[in-house]
């Protein structure tokens, strides 16, 4: 593997677990954030997520040890970079933020770096321009619990180079990922392009008022052998992210079951603090929901 020193800028959401995930496979991590308030945060984080790996993983302590050792922090920009063969950015899903990062970043990373952003809305060929670098820009995408949903989408843009493009596909393998390499670039990528589209129909027909949340997820599961239905995953992936979404697409189409859902959203969960399971409440209570309950289906 071409790659030894990984930088991961931004330990929020994703940003801590793409960290923790590399150095744990071995890699020399350096974990970069605004400040040292917010990298404090992140190591609490960080304990959290051992006891995760030892359970899910059945990692062992002197595997977890070795992970924490592989880690170093940062809120210095230019030194968090100073020696990274690969940088992931996981800065807010924002065009602004996320150019304004790269525009720094681009003044004070070495020639060699290579840039890979996770963003899950924005296709690389937007950013490519700030990167200062684009033909060793791609995107590297993570679905959420990425240590047991561990799938990396890749996607490069009409200028990236294809060495660059495979050297991350191996990188992805070397940290345990499935890798899934797409030929173009595609909004939402292979897993959004198949997974809003389900959510947006669970929630036009419950804001259409055809059936529960209960009921359209038990239609799905037993149907399709699924594990869990669409609304079981609204509260894993966070409601907030579903009000985000809706928001921009009622605000582009007008589309008053859009605005109707957006309110919906807004007056029952959002305002309310029912954010899915981060916060123990939103279509499900947890830690106990009742799909996991073996009578669901009955």
């Amino acid at each position: 593997m071409k790659y030894k020193n990984v930088t991961v800028a931004g330990s929020g959401v994703l940003g801590y677990q793409i960290a923790f995930q590399s150095a744990f496979h071995g890699f020399n991590v350096t974990v970069y954030d605004i400040n040292d308030d917010i990298l404090e945060k992140a190591k609490t984080k960080f304990q959290t997520l051992s006891e995760a790996f030892k359970v899910d993983l059945n990692a062992t302590q002197e595997q977890l040890d070795q992970a924490y050792k592989n880690l170093t922090y940062t809120s210095d920009l230019k030194e968090s970079v100073k020696n990274a063969d690969l940088l992931i950015e996981a800065v807010p899903e924002s065009p602004e933020i996320k150019i304004d990062f790269y525009q720094k970043l681009a003044q004070v990373a070495p020639a060699k770096t290579i840039f890979a952003t996770n963003s899950s809305t924005l296709l690389p060929s937007q950013l490519a321009d700030a990167t200062g670098r684009p033909t060793q820009f791609v995107a590297l995408h993570f679905a959420n619990n990425i240590w047991t949903h561990n799938t990396a989408e890749i996607m490069g843009h009409p200028t990236t180079d294809p060495k660059v493009f495979e050297e991350v596909v191996e990188f992805g393998k070397a940290i345990g990922m499935l890798t899934l390499p797409l030929n173009k670039e595609q909004p939402g990528y292979i897993l959004n392009s198949l997974l809003v589209p389900l959510l947006s129909a669970g929630l036009d027909l419950l804001i259409k008022e055809v059936a529960t949340p209960e009921t359209i997820d038990k239609t799905w599961m037993k149907a399709t052998g699924a594990p869990i239905g669409p609304f079981a995953i609204l509260d894993t992936v966070g409601i907030t992210t579903a009000y985000n979404i809706n928001q921009l697409s009622a605000a582009k189409t007008k589309d008053p079951l859009k605005i109707k859902t957006v309110e919906y959203l807004k007056e029952n969960f959002i305002d309310k603090n029912k954010l899915g399971v981060s916060t123990g409440e939103g279509f499900y209570r947890y830690p106990n929901p009742a799909y996991l309950e073996p009578d669901f289906l009955k």
